[in-house]
């Protein structure tokens, strides 16, 4: 019976090691890194996504129905492909990116929680600490532009979109239907020599009520949702790295404070012994 009782006592302390283990594990999460990290594959899988289906619709669209002669709209060709290549690049970057900010969370929380242990942070650490913050800061800025940007075609689909409405509305049953036109050559999308150029009445009517149509002007709508989604995320991450930039500066002042302290100690014992000697002597 006093073994089966002993077993017990050393089942119950090996289950609370465990459990300490798992609370230790889950105070070194950086839970803030990790909702940045979340947020920001989020954002930029969205604007990837759904960004490059609408300029896939948008050039169907244009060539079928505002752009029929192909040197016309080659321009536009080049640079639709052009940024889907970007796209394809920006989706790899920031996959990258989210997993080295994620794994410094995870540095530096565990430099913060071991303040006091024989754990101490490094120039180099504290160095790269900054260089994330600099390239955190310019990557945010640069965001800011493309959201500004991915708004311009939400702009566009959406005076379309107007346009689809007043010809349903029954003002427009008073007028001719045919006076109703989209002409997208006064947004310089396509040169001005393009043939058509615009789409009136019926034309316009099968444009409205084409599922491209619709499918491109929520997936723009989408994907810049995703790339302010993606600005937040650079907000979050930026003063997530600032903080923690500040931490493991702290920390190093510290570790320097401790050392010089030890260091004074050990000289006032070694003064203390040597005194004691001396007395002991005479």
């Amino acid at each position: 019976m006093e073994t089966s009782y002993e077993d017990s006592e050393d089942e119950r302390q090996e289950k609370q090691g465990c459990f300490e283990c798992c609370i230790k594990c889950l105070g070194g999460v950086p839970y803030a890194s990790l909702l940045a990290t979340i947020l920001c594959f989020s954002g930029v899988a969205l604007f990837c996504g759904c960004g490059h289906v609408a300029l896939m619709g948008t050039l169907s669209i244009l060539e079928n129905h505002f752009s029929k002669v192909a040197t016309d709209h080659a321009t536009l060709t080049d640079v639709i492909q052009l940024m889907q290549y970007v796209i394809y690049g920006i989706a790899s970057f920031f996959f990258l990116y989210g997993i080295i900010l994620l794994a410094e969370g995870f540095y530096t929380t565990s430099a913060v929680k071991e303040l006091h242990s024989e754990f101490k942070t490094t120039v180099c650490g504290r160095c790269i600490s900054g260089m994330f913050v600099f390239l955190t800061y310019i990557l945010g800025i640069a965001w800011l532009g493309v959201f500004g940007f991915s708004a311009v075609p939400v702009f566009l689909f959406y005076n379309m979109w107007s346009t689809c409405a007043a010809m349903r509305s029954p003002v427009a049953n008073l007028t001719s239907i045919e006076t109703i036109c989209v002409d997208v050559r006064q947004y310089g999308i396509i040169p001005w020599n393009a043939t058509p150029g615009k789409a009136c009445g019926s034309n316009l009517g099968e444009i409205c009520n084409s599922s491209e149509f619709y499918l491109s002007y929520h997936l723009y709508i989408v994907a810049c949702a995703g790339a302010g989604a993606t600005v937040i995320a650079l907000i979050h991450y930026l003063m997530i790295l600032s903080a923690n930039w500040a931490y493991l500066k702290d920390a190093s002042h510290l570790h320097a404070y401790q050392d010089i302290k030890m260091k004074e100690e050990r000289e006032l014992q070694d003064i203390q012994s040597r005194s004691k000697e001396c007395l002991n002597l005479y």
